[in-house]
């Protein structure tokens, strides 16, 4: 059985970060858990007690634990490169050649976003045994990747998804703000039903939250979700079913799904 991390990495400290564990092997994966936080991830591995930030010695603990297995794979989104990151990286170039067009292309990145952040992941990480991977997986290891083009290719959709909370008002302008809530609530609904296909559990560990939630609810829901697609896409990388778009450098993996 292999166990695939995934990680909605913040970019800054003081935002959350989103974690989720998938096992499996192809074409029986599972969800075996998603937290909204590593202070919540620790929590349910029983480590309480720990420092609630990010570790990558406790990530791997807990992860084994509630996997009942070694991690062998983590996919984090978040820009990694084994060079320092002082701007846009040809693995961001590469993606947004393929997905610009469908309003997918990837943020640029900077000395300070994300900065120091991204440097002790990947650092910390390697560390541990689990290098930053730019080409086909032959040992454990650590991989960047981002959820807006896998989606696409999980939806088969034409352009990029309208789940952000923060961009309701942005993707519905002329809807008042609880038939905004209602659309984004619906695309949850769909995304998380076609993760359930590829995931077992992911509907059970993922139900939707109330549409009126404060909005620090919803976006707590929302790392979940960005946590559970990067897991899905370490799994995709594991059966093969993924490309890896940049160069020796850096490289962002998105799925290559057969088509249906």
């Amino acid at each position: 059985m292999a166990v695939v991390l995934g990680i909605d990495a913040a970019w800054t400290a003081r935002h959350a970060s989103g974690v989720a564990v998938v096992a499996g092997e192809a074409g029986q994966w599972r969800l075996v858990t998603v937290a909204d936080s590593y202070a919540d991830f620790y929590r349910q591995a029983g480590l309480d007690g720990l420092e609630a930030g990010f570790d990558a010695g406790q990530l791997l603990e807990a992860a084994a634990v509630v996997a009942e297995n070694r991690v062998d794979l983590i996919a984090a989104d978040i820009p990694l490169a084994h060079s320092p990151i002082v701007g846009r990286r040809e693995s961001d170039n590469a993606v947004s050649r393929l997905y610009g067009g469908r309003h997918a292309g990837t943020h640029t990145p900077s000395v300070e976003r994300p900065g120091a952040l991204a440097d002790r992941m990947r650092a910390d990480f390697m560390a541990k045994g689990y290098p930053l991977l730019v080409a086909a997986p032959a040992v454990r290891g650590l991989i960047e990747v981002y959820p807006h083009p896998a989606l696409i290719e999980l939806a088969t959709a034409p352009q990029r998804l309208r789940y952000k909370v923060g961009k309701i008002g942005t993707y519905w302008k002329a809807l008042p703000v609880v038939e905004r809530r209602d659309r984004l609530l619906a695309e949850w609904r769909s995304i998380v039903a076609l993760l359930d296909r590829r995931m077992a559990g992911s509907a059970a560990l993922l139900p939707l939250p109330d549409a009126g939630a404060p909005v620090r609810v919803l976006k707590a829901y929302e790392d979940m979700l960005d946590a559970v697609v990067c897991g899905w896409i370490g799994s995709c990388v594991l059966e093969g079913k993924a490309m890896a778009l940049g160069d020796a450098d850096s490289a962002i993996w998105v799925p290559v799904l057969p088509a249906v």
